[in-house]
């Protein structure tokens, strides 16, 4: 077979647990209250998950999405799981995940960059199946944030959830167009303290303000490098999936970007910030209603803790 040119995604699934709980349950145990949550981020529910693990939920989604790709679990030989929540250190996830789904062999790895995490793990993905190393990978995001919420902090509380997201990446070849684009990737170390879950057992600390003027000052210029990078104009852009943080934060990046024809993807509404779960959860939600055409142009940019970032353009399947 030609070495591969490229990569493309096939194939897009995720899980969100059943238990639903609305701004008016937190209003209940925490001081605080629907119109104060939605106005300040956006958010009107989230879903938690009760005793499901991050590998159950990166399972469920990984399924889906290797069910609607029209491969078998005899094809994949690299599963890559993005998460920060997981709170086993070893096996890791991704190793579950493969022996949960009858992958045999497959290189498995977990990274751990937060909410970009996501795109971080495409990148990876890209960047194995460009070099050869790979001809079939599972890229996940999931993550189970209710196990380190403190949900007596209201700061926080009102703002994650529990979900996984997943895609099937496959090689392009010589005459086949490439469907993930360079990412352009990179972090603010020097700002990192501003987001953390530290130590043992620990709880998410996060400075929002400080996340807030970051996120919104500093991203959007990334951004219109990923599309710069893909030789793809905004206005051919027919979706954007910003990491799913905080409607005011994902607002203030379109005000930047030049993305008239885009629909701009707002899934936190109803699930919650879900860290490098929300990317391929938010977009993997919109093609199964059908919002995104296929073979369209997608803006992915994921931003969070470390402070990291990463993002490319996909073509969607």
């Amino acid at each position: 077979m030609n070495q591969p040119t490229g990569s493309k995604i096939l194939a897009f699934g995720h899980y969100q647990p059943s238990q639903v709980v609305t701004n008016d349950d937190l209003s209940k145990v925490i001081e605080t209250n629907d119109a104060w949550i939605r106005d300040r981020v956006g958010i009107a529910a989230r879903r938690v998950a009760g005793s499901e693990s991050v590998a159950d939920m990166a399972t469920a989604a990984a399924g889906k999405a290797l069910a609607a790709s029209g491969l078998t679990a005899a094809d994949i030989d690299q599963v890559i799981v993005a998460t920060c929540s997981s709170i086993d250190r070893c096996p890791n996830v991704a190793t579950r995940v493969a022996a949960k789904l009858g992958i045999m062999a497959p290189a498995a790895y977990d990274l751990n960059t937060a909410c970009s995490g996501f795109c971080y793990g495409l990148a990876a993905a890209d960047h194995a199946i460009r070099a050869g190393a790979s001809r079939n990978t599972l890229v996940i995001g999931a993550e189970k944030l209710s196990d380190v919420v403190d949900w007596t902090d209201r700061t926080t509380a009102v703002l994650f959830g529990d979900g996984a997201g997943a895609a099937v990446v496959t090689a392009t070849h010589e005459g086949e167009a490439a469907g993930v684009g360079p990412v352009v990737w990179g972090s603010a170390p020097e700002k990192g303290d501003v987001l953390k879950i530290e130590g043992w057992r620990p709880y998410i600390k996060q400075e929002g303000q400080a996340v807030f003027r970051w996120a919104t000052t500093a991203i959007a210029p990334f951004a219109q490098a990923a599309l710069d990078r893909a030789g793809v104009q905004g206005k051919d852009i027919a979706a954007f999936v910003a990491h799913q943080a905080n409607t005011r934060i994902i607002d203030g990046i379109v005000k930047r970007l030049d993305l008239p024809n885009a629909i701009i993807l707002k899934d936190l509404v109803e699930s919650g910030n879900t860290s490098a779960a929300s990317i391929p959860l938010a977009l993997s939600k919109a093609i199964e209603r059908r919002e995104v055409p296929s073979g369209a142009p997608v803006l992915l940019f994921g931003f969070g803790g470390g402070l990291t970032y990463a993002g490319q353009v996909i073509r969607c399947p």
